[in-house]
């Protein structure tokens, strides 16, 4: 199981992206592998904007050793930090990298042997697009405020604290995050006007785990509010009537020690893994939650619904890799999907403070990609763009609601086909 979910495999493969000429949809193409590419940083995403983005340097945490808050291997942990200016100066995004998890010691062991598990294996510079540009073009609402990606090198939504001496492991997610924000803190960000968390698949979990702590930091003059993206993971039954994610993830929480660091409104009354699981948190969280999530969430059907492993037999093999493979009768299963999507949601969105934009693609992640966050063919829903809705939200300029008619009724989809 540990397989599926390792995100080193994914830096070798290659990135096409075309529109196709006869279909209003546009389309993604990847090679196919163990672990789905959606968790890998899209930095070829600068081709389809035409420029070059903004790269953005990494600086480690030299005080994080001292408390113990280091990645897998033991290395120091690290974000990559640009500066806001002028009416962003003291505004604030720190985003959480998403990329995965590990479940067992193997899957421990080969994850601190890549870059979401040692900071040696971090790429020096990143690019920043969507939510995190510096273009005011790109980016109208944030372009100029101060935008921090805080490393993913814990392998558990930044939540765990334990270790395996025997396999020389370091489970110290939550130490990792405090550390960060610390830091954070002494660099200016104690004097934050505007904050926003925000983080996207594993990332997106982990803001959901982090968001009422993350609004503790802050005075309660600092207007704070948090963005998941593609973090609601549903406790689904896969296609083999098994519990796919549901055994990953209790893996993930025995493992890594991760009990005593989910919200207590949810542990008091559930086992901690079903609160590991964003439908059993959201309702509780007092912080204003924004949730942007593809009704079809590309991961979730490729390693939760139909992962290889609940699918001997290849039956949905086509339908993995291309929705526009799948039959009618998958086609069903995955509209069932997206009703208990719905329902999941149903009292959070009750509440006039939250915002939501469930689109109906075939996708993962879609505000770090300037493609997706804003561009002049973006997803929209009611012709507003994810960026607007998000800004407006957050700006309260207006209630965001956002739910789509179910798939295929959105031409305007930018979904993800594996080869």
């Amino acid at each position: 199981m540990g397989n599926l979910f390792w995100p080193g495999i994914v830096a070798a493969l290659v990135f096409g992206f075309w529109v196709d000429a006869f279909s209003a949809f546009q389309y993604h193409y990847f090679n196919e592998t163990e672990f789905s590419l959606l968790e890998a940083r899209e930095q070829p995403y600068s081709s389809l904007i035409g420029r070059s983005p903004l790269m953005v340097g990494l600086t480690l945490i030299p005080s994080a050793a001292a408390k113990g808050a280091v990645c897998l291997d033991g290395t120091l942990p690290g974000y990559h930090l640009h500066r806001g200016y002028g009416s962003g100066a003291n505004s604030w995004i720190v985003n959480l990298e998403g990329g995965g998890w590990c479940n067992d010691v193997k899957s421990c062991v080969y994850r601190k042997k890549t870059r979401r598990g040692s900071s040696r294996f971090m790429e020096k510079q990143i690019p920043f697009t969507g939510i995190l540009s510096n273009s005011a073009e790109d980016n109208p609402d944030f372009f100029n405020w101060n935008r921090v990606k805080i490393r993913y090198c814990d392998g558990a939504s930044f939540a765990g604290d334990s270790e395996h001496q025997a396999a020389q492991l370091q489970f110290r997610g939550q130490r990792i995050w405090l550390a960060a924000v610390e830091d954070l803190m002494s660099k200016g960000m104690r004097f934050a006007k505007q904050a926003m968390l925000s983080g996207c698949s594993a990332g997106g979990l982990a803001t959901i785990i982090h968001c009422d702590e993350f609004r503790g930091f802050f005075p309660h003059t600092t207007k704070v509010k948090c963005l998941s993206d593609a973090g609601l993971f549903l406790d689904a039954i896969d296609v083999s009537r098994g519990h796919s994610i549901r055994n990953l993830f209790s893996g993930v929480v025995e493992l890594q020690g991760v009990q005593k660091n989910l919200p207590r409104t949810c542990t008091n009354h559930l086992d901690p893994t079903s609160c590991f699981f964003p439908q059993n948190l959201i309702a509780n969280i007092r912080t204003p939650l924004f949730i942007l999530n593809t009704a079809y969430d590309s991961w979730q059907i490729q390693s939760s619904l139909a992962p290889s492993s609940a699918d001997p037999r290849g039956y949905w093999h086509d339908c993995r890799l291309n929705h526009a493979k799948c039959t009618a009768s998958q086609i069903q299963y995955l509209q069932g999907f997206r009703n208990q999507m719905l329902n999941g949601i149903k009292s959070f969105s009750r509440s006039y403070q939250n915002g939501l934009f469930i689109n109906s693609c075939f996708a993962h992640c879609q505000s770090e990609r300037q493609d997706t966050w804003f561009a002049d063919n973006s997803p929209v829903i009611g012709n507003k763009a994810i960026a607007l809705a998000v800004g407006d939200w957050y700006f309260d300029r207006a209630v965001v609601k956002a739910i789509d008619c179910p798939y295929p009724c959105d031409n305007t989809c930018h979904h993800l086909v594996f080869r």
